[in-house]
């Protein structure tokens, strides 16, 4: 039986970071937490990267199985782990990954700002892809790292690789690393094989390290094709370190868990001592669970979701392109997060945040925040029920033509 999407369930009084955030943290007297914002007057929060879907019923049964041991003591991946993990990506992406390649940290954001503080030294360039996961920035500059930008480009409506600005940045004696984002976040491109080619010989050419950031791989619209960074060309994988982890694909992303694939020995040793030296070892026994029994049984769970998060998709795109042309939906190809370019309402960003959310009451992820490229747009994510999302729409609807 097809699972049901359209189940709203409360996330009140769970912690949520998604639905019970705080505004104006800074100054503890003004603190407005939206779990006492509910009714009419709630904030309907389609920013940050998870789901208002339970994960797979597979794996609830695990971890409740797991829960009633009782006993939760230091946890390590075992050997179903590791075919779990190397089953999935073989199954679902073509790619031979060897057991002996998995490092496993508590997420992907941690691992990123360890791998920037393992393969380089304070002062070098790394290279991203603006406007972009804006995590990636306090990675580089947190590790006192300087970021270079080889922006995107709008080319016929979709963002495009600039590979002569990619030439000349990569070229720079400094730039000893690059940070892919693939599938894209937040403009949502899935890069196909031979962009990711083309990319990896510029980056190999100039021995430039890539680490890819592959976290939404498995979150990819009919039609479209993910092809890790990987495998398009054999000759990466020993400047390749590949992030990936369940959490968005399942909504796990509470449970920490992340399985980053280091081909090269030499680097993989290297990371692992800079994770013993950060004091960082060991998983969540839940997490462990859940990693395995998501990728061994959570496939069927993932084929409905990518069903459900297209029309949810398709729903969007119609109402803007009826009610709102002035914003512009950019197609995405992968992600349930979808790029909006709201220039043609002709608002800077801090009157598009009083229009979103002190009006509409609707919860944004800022365009700015991914880098000055996404000035005059907004992130939405359209990973929740169905009526949630056309609340929010017509909220906005209401906002901008009344």
């Amino acid at each position: 039986m097809p699972t049901n999407f359209d189940i709203k369930i409360d996330r009140r009084h769970t912690g949520s970071v998604k639905w019970e955030f705080v505004l104006d943290s800074e100054d503890p007297s003004k603190k407005n937490r939206t779990d006492a914002c509910f009714g009419s007057n709630r904030v309907l929060p389609m920013w940050v990267a998870d789901m208002d879907f339970p994960s797979p019923e597979p794996v609830i049964k695990a971890l409740q199985k797991r829960a009633q041991h009782g006993i939760f003591g230091y946890t390590q991946p075992d050997q179903a782990y590791l075919e779990a993990v190397t089953g999935w990506m073989k199954k679902r992406h073509g790619w031979h990954v060897e057991e002996s390649w998995i490092v496993t940290t508590q997420g992907v954001v941690p691992a990123l700002h360890l791998l920037v503080r393992t393969l380089t030294q304070p002062g070098d360039k790394i290279l991203i892809q603006r406007p972009v996961y804006y995590p990636f920035f306090s990675a580089i500059e947190k590790n006192g790292c300087r970021i270079v930008s080889n922006s995107l480009v709008m080319t016929d409506g979709q963002y495009r690789m600039d590979y002569d600005d990619l030439e000349t940045k990569a070229a720079d004696p400094d730039v000893k690393l690059a940070i892919l984002c693939s599938p894209h976040n937040p403009v949502g491109r899935v890069w196909t094989r031979e962009e990711t080619q083309r990319f990896g010989h510029i980056c190999l050419r100039n021995h430039v390290r890539v680490i890819s950031d592959e976290i939404h791989g498995d979150l990819v619209y009919p039609g479209v094709t993910f092809s890790p960074f990987a495998v398009a060309d054999s000759a990466f994988q020993e400047n390749t370190v590949v992030c990936t982890a369940p959490s968005k694909t399942f909504n796990l992303a509470g449970l920490q868990t992340s399985n980053i694939f280091i081909p090269d020995t030499k680097i993989r040793q290297k990371f692992k001592e800079s994770l013993l030296a950060n004091g960082l070892f060991g998983l969540n026994p839940f997490g462990v669970t859940a990693c395995r029994v998501a990728y061994e049984e959570g496939e069927p769970w993932l084929e409905d979701l990518l069903h459900y998060l297209k029309a949810n998709l398709d729903a969007l795109i119609n109402f803007f392109d009826s009610e709102i042309p002035e914003i512009r939906v950019i197609h995405p190809e992968g992600t349930y997060l979808v790029w909006l370019d709201c220039r043609s309402l002709g608002l800077d960003k801090h009157q598009l945040r009083n229009l979103f959310l002190n009006q509409a009451r609707v919860f944004l992820d800022e365009g700015s925040l991914f880098g000055p490229e996404g000035d005059g747009y907004e992130r939405i994510n359209i990973a929740c029920p169905r009526s949630l999302l056309m609340e929010a729409l017509e909220r906005i609807v209401a906002v901008i033509k009344g």
